[in-house]
């Protein structure tokens, strides 16, 4: 995401290199999902998730990123973002 750290709005850019389900989600420091960023099937190419966390308390968060081929191969990865108000 950028910026990192950010205040309210930050930005998610991903590529999909073959057509499957996509899914972004934001995450407190609980593990609660805050936010749901992407859910669908995406084709191949590049794409801009926007979060605007303006009724979100400063803090730590995380945000995964899930994506399923269908050839069924899955990637997942998670990262740690900043909110500073």
């Amino acid at each position: 995401n950028y910026p990192n750290p950010f205040n309210p709005t930050t930005s998610f850019e991903f590529q999909v290199p073959s057509l499957g389900f996509v899914r972004l989600s934001v995450f407190d420091m609980l593990g609660r999902e805050v936010a749901r960023l992407v859910e669908g099937e995406r084709a191949p190419g590049r794409y801009i998730a926007r979060w605007d966390a303006s009724s979100m308390s400063s803090g730590v968060y995380y945000y995964r990123m899930t994506a399923t081929a269908k050839s069924g191969n899955t990637f997942s990865h998670t990262r740690r973002m900043a909110l500073i108000k």
